[in-house]
């Protein structure tokens, strides 16, 4: 007996209960088997602080910030949020929540453990032991392009998520659900196809949270949401429970409520339950624990937003890099202290007083690899946020690939 086949969709949304406080406390309270899907991205031990820099920016002649064609913008620095990422030993850390993880699981469910290169193999070797070998199902890959590259090794550009089930020979997987992504040369599978696109492999290519997008939250480790939505579309069905307890941002609250699932979320960080309450504003969550402070803060944000409309919901698919500055007065988010990345100071600083252009060098680098995979006849993925048939990447392919061939023909006769 192999995937389970996926239910129909009812289109409303899903509950949400947040619990704040410590995960090692609360995962024991929780009733056994109860979870269809566990996605958990926990700190990645990287050994720094992780931090996020909030800033305006207004154009300014005389600013400190280069953007889009030249135009100069003044920053105003209006918060920073950080959280320690360093662990004696991380796997000491990780083990018993793991083990709470595969207790509370579904005899259908899975696990899905983000996390990076600097730990993922030994958490693979803590979860074979857990799980035994057998559960394990894939590696998946994402792939991003963002950020100052080092001079002194391979750049590292990608996160590692571990898939593993309670039962190998009875686990959910719709595949019908996975959204399709753009053929690179269209023009060699015929039109029929080409239209339909294609399935994802383990290697996604997607971008990350935009710093001056609609998504951004300003939290310093925010995954994008069409990372997750795909998760949860194709590794649950809706009215199931869904669980994440590294919480950070919610958001697996917003992907999974989006989707008609029922998420239960933990975090012990009063800034992610601040994040969490004003992006699941519209979910009405029930919180459980809360502190008092933070509960005045609920209810008064309850009270200011009662008599407005909730916000639209935020597109299934990650923004794209933006090629243009943020508009005068609006709020972005420094990426220039993104611990996870590493990198040489060198490179680091040459590159951080300017994330607009940063972003466009890596929209160049996307369209050049478009280029470089279709001339060699590679048949790869891209980012799921241009994933539409209609989409612009899909667009840009279809008209790019064909000329690409050409040319390399000529080179070669």
């Amino acid at each position: 007996m192999g995937p389970l086949a996926s239910a129909s969709t009812t289109g409303e949304p899903g509950r949400v209960r947040v619990y704040h406080g410590d995960n090692a406390e609360i995962l024991p309270q929780l009733a056994a088997g109860s979870f269809a899907l566990i996605y958990i991205d926990p700190p990645f031990n990287t050994g720094k602080v992780q931090r996020r820099t909030q800033i305006r920016a207004v154009q300014d002649d005389e600013g400190d910030r280069r953007g889009f064609r030249g135009q100069r913008y003044r920053t105003t620095r209006v918060g920073t949020k950080a959280f320690g990422d360093l662990f004696d030993d991380y796997l000491e850390f990780l083990a018993p929540r793991l083990e709470q993880a595969h207790r509370l699981l579904s005899p259908s469910g899975s696990l899905l453990l983000h996390l990076d290169y600097r730990e993922v193999h030994y958490a693979k070797v803590l979860l074979d032991q857990i799980f035994g070998r057998e559960c394990f199902q894939n590696e998946i890959i994402w792939a991003y392009d963002y950020g100052a590259r080092t001079k002194k090794r391979w750049s590292a550009k990608h996160d590692n998520i571990l898939w593993y089930v309670r039962d190998p020979q009875r686990y959910v997987f719709n595949y019908d659900e996975m959204d399709r992504i753009p053929y690179m040369a269209p023009g060699l599978v015929g039109k029929k196809k080409a239209a339909r696109g294609k399935t994802p492999t383990d290697t996604w290519w997607h971008t990350i949270v935009s710093p001056s997008g609609k998504e951004k939250t300003g939290y310093p480790t925010q995954k994008p949401l069409g990372i997750v939505r795909r998760f949860v579309k194709v590794h649950s069905r809706p009215g199931d429970q869904l669980l994440d307890f590294f919480a950070g941002s919610g958001t697996l609250g917003e992907a999974g409520a989006q989707l008609g699932r029922d998420v239960t979320l933990v975090d012990e960080s009063p800034q992610a339950m601040r994040v969490i309450m004003r992006r699941l504003a519209r979910f009405s969550p029930e919180f459980v624990g809360l502190a008092p402070e933070l509960r005045e803060e609920l209810w008064a944000l309850e009270t200011t937003t009662s008599s407005t409309p909730p916000p639209p919901d935020v597109p299934a698919a990650a923004e794209t890099a933006s090629s243009s500055a943020a508009p005068q007065g609006a709020s972005v988010d420094d990426d220039t202290d993104d611990a996870r990345a590493d990198e040489d100071d060198d490179a680091r600083a040459g590159e951080r007083d300017d994330a607009v252009e940063d972003e466009r060098e890596a929209a160049g680098d996307r369209r050049e690899d478009v280029d470089e995979a279709a001339a060699d006849g590679v048949d790869a993925g891209v980012a799921s946020s241009d994933a539409g048939e209609g989409g612009p990447a899909a667009i840009e392919l279809r008209r790019r690939a064909p000329s690409v061939f050409i040319r390399k023909r000529t080179r070669s006769s």
